[in-house]
């Protein structure tokens, strides 16, 4: 009798339970709450006695620094690249502090210097037997190292430089001084005076540079006149010198 009767009851529409007069229990949750609870809606509606209201929302996070592993060894290190344009030149630094003064170095070889010198005279009178002629000298006054040769007249350079030359002579009464100081065959500078019924010095002088091997000397020359240059044997009024100034090798 009880099993038709429990089938008959499970027949019955949704709807004829109420009829029936039976009575109601509360539903009782069977299972344990989600967690964390999920955060309700805006428009859902939120009882005092709710016991996951006003709780913060919890996201479970993973430390990513305990995954990391140990570091592994250098690897093979790489070719150099090509070197790269050079910059612009930086600003100047400061000025350093001045050193200390360094020790004194071994005395270097004394420099070689080159002396030239000749200062020559003639006692003798001369007068012009040619229109071109070679005035000679008698007197020796200074020669150093034997380069003036008295015989011809000429002065022949050894050491090359800047010379200073002098050429005194005392002219005759009535008579034409014409001379010229001779580099080689040109002249250099003339000494002059006219025929005058008194007699008086003359002088000469200049710098002239000279070349090894160079001839300086002194040549009469006569024009339509008699040349003459006056002397005697008790003093010298004739005289010709040079000396070096300056050789080439301090220019």
């Amino acid at each position: 009798m009880v099993a038709p009767a429990l089938l008959l009851l499970l027949a019955l529409p949704a709807g004829a339970w109420r009829g029936l007069g039976l009575p109601r229990r509360p539903c009782v949750q069977c299972c344990h709450p989600a967690w964390p609870p999920a955060a309700p809606g805006p428009g859902a509606h939120v009882s005092d006695g709710d016991a996951w209201a006003g709780l913060p929302r919890l996201r479970p996070t993973i430390d990513i620094s305990i995954l990391k592993g140990e570091k592994g060894e250098a690897g093979v290190r790489g070719r150099s690249g090509r070197s790269g344009k050079e910059g612009p030149p930086g600003s100047r630094g400061l000025r350093g502090r001045k050193g200390q003064k360094g020790q004194a170095g071994l005395p270097g070889a004394q420099c070689p210097r080159a002396y030239a010198a000749f200062s020559v005279g003639r006692r003798e009178g001369l007068h012009s037997a040619d229109a071109l002629q070679a005035v000679t000298f008698d007197t020796e006054l200074v020669n150093l190292d034997g380069a003036f040769d008295l015989a011809s007249g000429r002065f022949f350079c050894t050491a090359p430089g800047v010379y200073f030359l002098s050429l005194n002579v005392h002219t005759w009464n009535y008579k034409e001084t014409y001379l010229h100081i001779m580099r080689n065959a040109r002249a250099a500078a003339v000494l002059y005076a006219q025929p005058s019924e008194r007699s008086v010095m003359q002088a000469q002088s200049l710098l002239l540079p000279l070349a090894a091997g160079d001839a300086v000397w002194v040549r009469m020359f006569q024009r339509d006149r008699d040349n003459a240059i006056f002397g005697e044997s008790g003093d010298l009024y004739i005289t010709f010198s040079g000396h070096l100034v300056k050789p080439d090798a301090e220019l």
